[in-house]
């Protein structure tokens, strides 16, 4: 999967792919955040903005036959053309996005492809639609079938469906089946993650209290429409991590399957933080230090403790294979060595068959990737380095499953490739299977520290 950005926040123009593990790295202001955003916005709406037609004649037929058989690959060979359109219209909403105004995204555009490799249909599908104790009609598809069955259930005459509904409940459908496997579920931690784990609760007080003073305020004023334009202060990814934090005590009752199959995962994630999340059973949420007999609350916790809870409770309640984990400067208020740790947890979780999308800052976590991709080779002195230095099989991962991208100022073509420019874009870092990642967007800053050093003190010899 392909993703062109154009003329967005400080991105000129830009094209990435998503990997196993994708990283974004560079400095500040150079657009990292905007890629990042607009990306979650799209995995998270792409069922609303695409659009599948579904031809007048099938409707007709399934209310005069009672049945219809849908060729699903006939629409799956249009899936440029619905991923084409689809975007057109997720770039109208960009500015609901980003939650800005939209005189700022008028030039941009965002665009999704998919090489038809890619699309592998979902295997089966199920679905029945009911108005009150009546079934009106089901859509299923068998495994190893191509064909979409959309049955009526209901006896004629005896309930009317609107054929709108009948046509958006099957165009529903065959996009899950299409494109199901394309596009993961994102998760996102969002850079403003430590800030909600201090404030979820007076984040919930605060909407309680608006509502109460709404009920109090002049009748001319329209107490929803209040409540919309104060949350479309936010944008959509912050907004989404907010909702996650204030609703831990309900997911706290779910299991991943990280937690039903990899508990050394959580083990890995309890290490990072010295301890565990835990919520009562009066729905109190506490962090619990190892080896001591007290409970802090998170105003009460470190900020490492406060950053990475909702990636802890992500990975205990709710993950699912070939989900997309997002997060937004991993390192936040980490040490070296848990910004480290943090690198080999997101190794652990790609080779589970969980994708990893980043943006970082941090020299530490690439250069512990490096050493993952520079362990994973099957010679001797590898081996004995890797059990030395207690790295563990499954946190070691092979260069194909990363790709890295600089933010930077580059030359790039424009216009079809009619003409050459220099502006801010998204560059590949190369990936050496033996050397790891091209990472010379530290590599500078690094190189010119220990140039100063040096001249500090060989200078004056």
């Amino acid at each position: 999967m392909k993703i062109q950005i154009n003329n967005l926040g400080a991105l000129k123009q830009a094209e990435f792919a998503l990997g196993d593990m994708t990283i974004v790295c560079g400095g500040n202001n150079t657009g990292k955040t905007y890629a990042t955003y607009a990306l979650f916005g799209f995995l998270s709406e792409w069922k609303d903005v695409l659009s599948i037609d579904i031809p007048q004649q099938t409707i007709t037929q399934l209310l005069a036959e009672g049945v219809v058989h849908i060729d699903i690959n006939e629409h799956a060979r249009n899936a440029q053309s619905i991923l084409r359109n689809g975007c057109a219209g997720y770039t109208k909403r960009l500015p609901t996005i980003f939650a800005a105004p939209s005189d700022r995204f008028k030039n941009s555009q965002f665009s999704v492809s998919v090489d038809l490799e890619e699309i592998q249909l979902v295997d089966s599908y199920e679905r029945r639609m009911k108005a009150a104790d009546t079934e009106l009609f089901s859509i299923t598809k068998t495994k190893s079938s191509s064909e979409l069955v959309v049955t009526l259930l209901a006896e004629k005459g005896k309930t009317k469906i609107p054929q709108n509904v009948i046509v958006k409940v099957v165009g529903d459908a065959l996009k899950e089946i299409i494109f199901g496997r394309v596009f993961p579920t994102p998760f996102i931690a969002s850079a403003e993650r430590t800030g909600a784990a201090i404030f979820r609760k007076e984040l919930n007080f605060a909407r309680n209290r608006l509502l109460e003073e709404m009920t109090q305020a002049d009748k001319n004023v329209d107490p929803l429409d209040l409540l919309f334009k104060v949350y479309q202060d936010y944008a959509l990814p912050v907004k989404a991590n907010v909702d996650f934090t204030r609703q831990l005590e309900t997911l706290a009752k779910q299991e991943s399957f990280i937690s039903a199959q990899h508990n050394e995962i959580l083990e890995d994630f309890a290490d990072i933080i010295g301890g565990e999340y835990r919520v009562t059973k009066n729905d109190e949420l506490y962090y619990i230090p190892k080896s001591k007999s007290v409970k802090l609350s998170m105003d009460e916790s470190s900020s490492a403790v406060r950053s990475l809870l909702d990636i802890g409770f992500y990975l205990k309640h709710i993950a699912k294979p070939r989900d997309l984990l997002m997060v937004d400067e991993p390192e936040l208020n980490l040490h070296p060595e848990n910004q480290r740790r943090v690198a080999r947890l997101f190794a652990s979780l790609v080779n589970l068959g969980v994708r990893v999308f980043i943006t970082t800052h941090s020299d530490y976590i690439i250069k512990e990737l490096n050493t993952l991709i520079m362990l994973n080779h099957d010679k001797p002195h590898l081996k004995r380095i890797a059990e030395r230095e207690g790295y563990k099989s499954r946190e070691l991962i092979t260069a194909d499953k990363i790709r890295v991208y600089i933010a930077e100022t580059a030359m790039v073509k424009l216009d079809g490739g009619v003409r050459k420019t220099r502006c801010s874009t998204l560059t590949p870092a190369d990936i050496d299977p033996e050397l790891g990642i091209e990472a010379r967007s530290f590599d500078t800053t690094i190189e010119a520290m220990n140039r100063i050093q040096e001249e500090i003190v060989w200078e004056g010899e």
